[in-house]
């Protein structure tokens, strides 16, 4: 699942669930539902994103029709033509898409005559720091970022030695100490602002720090909108570069303006601060194996809903339950129980009753998709599909908005969510038709989700594409979907690292060892079956019982597989009775209430060990716990829900009834044997399924000679 949150007023909204204050536009503006800088931009000064990136493509070339084009954009957006071409080179230099080209210019530019304003009255009454701010402003409106840059250094250096030397004096020297702090403050804050055109959040925030430090402490309004400026700076390298360290900093500094910003004084400003805080909170927690940063969002979100009331702010509050239904469906992903994903998907809904398609139809998209992640991982965890068809609806909802043309990335997001939703639903089906229509959904992910734009998408993307073609593996008799799914997976693990991201790395370890037992159960050695028990133990080691307990469960059951698989291809009986003790251990977890079709799929599997064990012994103990565990398994692996699944009990079923019989030499068990064969023949057809009918097939004939002797 993917989801974000979503950070108000200076911080940017996140990637996912992006939801700020609403954008009106004016003749040369961006108009757009959320935050400037995760909008849908069609136009800007009548400029389309394609138009601006051949405008920037010319002037690198000094064309003379560029040349002209150039000043007529400039003039519209108020700057200089040399600003402007400075301005195209930023955005390459920033290798800003396509898409967000006009939004990035237009932030470019707003900020550089915000930046001329303030120097035109940041003078102050020394002649040479006057003149050397405005010969910065002359360089910086002629779009020299660089000589400004050095400019106000010298000017805040001469200031910064002139409150060295006021400090000297008593009253007087006081009273100018302060000014020339004040004055250097507004350099250092100005050089911030300049950074952030640059798309330098580090080093703005670096500035912005700087300058708090300056400030004295009795200038609390001043103080407050400099921690604001650097925990937003800090909150934007984070987030866009994935930067943890980052995003630690703005946790910090969000809890210090909380303590200046108090809910007594300002109360929607100390709600927006909880917003962004817990936003911050969500993003980290979603890359770290535990729940705490989790946890604490919650906490943050609720509290902001106190203020952020519907009546009060009903968009704000809106963007607030979609970003605490963003936390409650990360938690709710890593618990066994569903309580916090029925929690999220009630936080969607109710946003979805202020986020309307016809009031902000980007909101409601994005909205859409988060509501439909919730409902897929619901649906993963019941026996029916009801939940995840309308997760798949939720989806395709969403895609009428988020169009490629219009939010690429966006777009790309919700393909991956689509493609997860349709691939859980084929998983329960005995066609191909929706895995064939995950994989396409997945591919057309990746069209827009590269390695270089968003390392950590391609990765999630290339492991549910993998997912997917090893699915379609497992119904085919050859190798190579089952070759592309390994190619996809360990393409993953090259993002996916333990260090940065352990339960997604761990996810794709135990999804990699999935496809390398069914590669090595179609090879005559050993070596893709030992991999596999490999990337299942190093899966294990972030997948606790304790973290994420159903994760575990499922990768003890898929350790029971390859141990079990290895086994059936050693004499001694060492592996197969580690099998049956993970698939032991996976119960614990794996309960018919909690999960009634991984319980049953354990149960089937724990079957397979014993019955495999009993072939060995001469006894019959082990082959009747078998088939205690299989008919265990028919109570929730019914044909109407699972086909191929009740197919593959009752073969199972039938084999160990068989062995039982002849031990025994009883006919009601072998009828009872071949009473369960025939009936995996119903599914199993030979258009479908040749070779397993066949098998089957020669069983069924053994059984039925048997039973005509039995009958003489």
């Amino acid at each position: 699942m993917l989801l974000a949150c979503v950070l108000l007023a200076l911080v940017p909204a996140a990637r996912q669930a992006a939801y700020a204050q609403t954008v009106k536009a004016n003749p040369c503006s961006v108009s757009a539902g959320r935050d400037i800088r995760d909008s849908a931009v069609t136009v800007i000064c009548g400029y389309t994103p394609e138009q601006v990136r051949e405008l920037i493509q010319a002037a690198g070339l000094d064309a003379e029709a560029a040349k002209t084009r150039v000043k007529a954009l400039s003039e519209k957006l108020r700057v200089s033509a040399e600003a402007l071409v400075q301005f195209f080179r930023i955005l390459g230099e920033n290798r800003v898409e396509d898409e967000e080209l006009p939004s990035k210019l237009l932030e470019i530019a707003k900020l550089y005559r915000e930046a001329l304003d303030r120097l035109a009255v940041l003078r102050g009454k020394d002649p040479r720091t006057a003149a050397l701010v405005d010969e910065a402003r002359r360089v910086f409106e002629a779009g020299d970022y660089a000589k400004a840059n050095e400019l106000l250094a010298k000017a805040e250096t001469i200031h910064k030695e002139a409150r060295r030397q006021a400090a000297l004096l008593r009253k007087e020297a006081a009273e100018a100490e302060r000014r020339e702090a004040m004055a250097e403050v507004g350099m250092r804050e100005e050089r911030g602002r300049i950074s952030l055109a640059r798309l330098a959040y580090l080093e703005a925030a670096d500035h912005f720090r700087v300058a708090l430090d300056l400030t004295p402490e009795d200038e609390q309004s001043r103080r407050s909108a400099l921690r604001w400026a650097m925990a937003s700076a800090l909150y934007r390298q984070g987030d866009e570069k994935g930067d943890n360290e980052a995003l630690r900093s703005s946790v910090a500094a969000f809890r210090a303006a909380l303590a200046e910003r108090t809910r007594e004084r300002v109360p929607l400003d100390w709600a927006m601060t909880q917003n962004n805080l817990g936003g911050a909170l969500a993003a980290l927690g979603q890359r770290e194996s535990g729940t705490g940063r989790l946890e604490e969002a919650v906490v943050a979100f609720r509290a902001a809903l106190e203020e952020y009331t519907r009546e009060r702010v009903p968009l704000d509050w809106a963007a607030t339950q979609n970003n605490l239904g963003t936390a409650l469906a990360a938690l709710g992903e890593r618990e066994s129980g569903t309580g916090r994903l029925e929690e999220a998907v009630v936080a969607y809904r109710a946003a979805l009753a202020e986020y309307t398609r016809a009031r902000v139809p980007l909101h409601w998209a994005t909205t859409q998709n988060n509501l439909g992640a919730a409902l897929a991982a619901l649906g993963e965890r019941e026996s029916g599909t009801a939940r995840l068809e309308e997760a798949v609806v939720a989806y395709r909802a969403a895609l009428e908005e988020h169009t490629r043309e219009r939010v690429p990335m966006n777009w790309a997001m919700t393909q991956n969510n689509l493609g997860a939703a349709l691939a859980a639903l084929g998983e329960r089906e005995s066609g191909t038709v929706r895995l064939e229509e995950a994989v396409v959904a997945y591919r057309a992910a990746l069209a827009e989700r590269t390695r270089e734009r968003v390392p950590l998408d391609w990765a999630m993307t290339q492991n549910n594409l993998g997912a997917a073609l090893a699915a379609l593996g497992y119904r085919e008799s050859g190798t190579a979907r089952l070759e592309e799914a390994v190619v996809a997976f360990r393409a993953a693990l090259a993002e996916r690292t333990r260090e940065r991201v352990p339960l997604d790395w761990a996810m794709t370890q135990n999804n990699l060892g999935n496809a390398l037992i069914a590669l090595g159960r179609r090879e005559s050695g050993t070596a893709r079956l030992e991999e596999a028990v490999v990337a299942f133990r190093a899966a294990l080691e972030e997948r606790t019982r304790e973290r994420v307990p159903l994760g575990w469960a499922a990768t003890q059951n898929n350790l029971g597989n390859a141990l079990m698989a290895l086994g059936r291809r050693e004499s001694g009986t060492a592996r197969l009775e580690e099998a049956v003790v993970a698939y032991r251990a996976a119960l614990a977890e794996h309960t018919r209430a909690r999960v009634p079709l991984d319980w049953a799929t354990t149960q089937n599997n724990l079957g397979n060990a014993l019955a495999t064990l009993g072939e060995r012994e001469s006894g019959t103990g082990r082959l009747e716990e078998a088939v205690v565990a299989y008919r265990a398994a028919l109570r929730e692996r019914t044909r109407a829900r699972v086909p191929l699944l009740w197919a593959k009990t009752q073969t199972d079923l039938g084999l160990a009834l068989h062995m039982i019989g002849d031990r025994y030499d009883d006919p009601e068990l072998l009828g009872q044997a071949l009473a369960a064969l025939r009936a995996a023949l119903e599914e199993y057809t030979q258009e479908r399924f040749p070779h397993e009918r066949a098998s089957i097939l020669g069983s069924v004939r053994q059984l039925e000679e048997l039973m005509r002797k039995y009958r003489r």
